[in-house]
């Protein structure tokens, strides 16, 4: 059989010429390692955006078979790269770029990553009546800078990716050909988080930088499993409640030894 007479190797062949032609696009975008800088330029045609995008897809290995979808969310990635251009012309103490969540927004990618399932009144409750510390509250006569920027003093690890934390469940085939139990699955994922883990980790880590001069990259995992007496690990939590476990605990475990797995799992006290 010839290679362009089977559909999916035209589909395959077409998509590889794609990608080759949008490498001599890539100018459009500076594509920062670190990704601090991803900035389109200001003038870019319909065609040199949908080479980008299909660029961009590659690169974070997104595809869609459903045309129509495909199209929608190209619109949203023209959008969203709108957006950014705007954003990064104009003075600012920060610059935005184009990662994974690109062509996805913001209403969707609210109700995916950054939903919570703790009561507001609860939380209420639980803070009321605690004492509060002073110890940092400014004084007359405190000399302090008009800014301090701690990512430019080494004390701010690079992102982290929380990604669609939510209970670690295992199916077999036959389950996930079953629509019924699919939608429970999608019910029981969506709308959760574990954004109060990585806040409090990204404070205990600058803090913990400023004293003794180490930046080490600490556990959100280990909140998540182990800090459930207020907190409620991928149904969200508090960063009030994270810190006093950690001062209960006697401190936090590192990334490394205690890895983030984006699930609900039982704390591994041994670790």
């Amino acid at each position: 059989m010839s290679l362009l007479k089977n559909p999916t190797h035209v589909i395959i062949f077409t998509m590889l010429l794609v990608t080759l032609s949008s490498a001599l696009d890539m100018s459009i975008i500076d594509y920062d390692l670190n990704h601090v800088s991803q900035q389109p330029q200001r003038q870019t045609t319909n065609a040199q955006v949908r080479r980008l995008y299909e660029t961009w897809l590659v690169k974070h290995g997104k595809a869609y078979n459903d045309l129509g979808e495909k199209e929608k969310r190209f619109d949203i990635f023209k959008d969203n790269l709108k957006f950014i251009v705007e954003h990064n012309s104009v003075n600012r103490t920060y610059k935005v770029g184009l990662n994974r969540f690109a062509d996805m927004t913001n209403e969707e990618y609210k109700a995916m990553y950054l939903g919570t399932r703790v009561d507001p009144k609860t939380r209420l409750r639980r803070l009321a009546g605690k004492d509060k510390s002073n110890r940092y509250a400014y004084k007359v006569g405190d000399e302090l800078p008009e800014s301090v920027d701690w990512r430019q003093k080494g004390a701010v690890m690079d992102v982290k990716d929380q990604g669609q934390c939510g209970k670690d469940m295992v199916f077999d085939v036959f389950l996930f050909t079953c629509v019924c139990l699919w939608i429970v699955c999608m019910t029981l994922i969506m709308n959760v988080g574990s954004c109060w883990a990585f806040s409090t980790v990204a404070a205990v880590e600058g803090i913990n930088k400023i004293v003794t001069g180490d930046l080490i990259s600490l556990s959100e995992q280990e909140l998540v499993d182990c800090d459930n007496m207020y907190n409620q690990g991928c149904n969200g939590g508090l960063m009030d409640h994270a810190f006093e476990f950690i001062i209960n605990n006697g401190g936090i475990d590192t990334e490394e030894d205690y890895p983030y797995r984006a699930t609900d799992n039982t704390c591994d006290i041994n670790r």
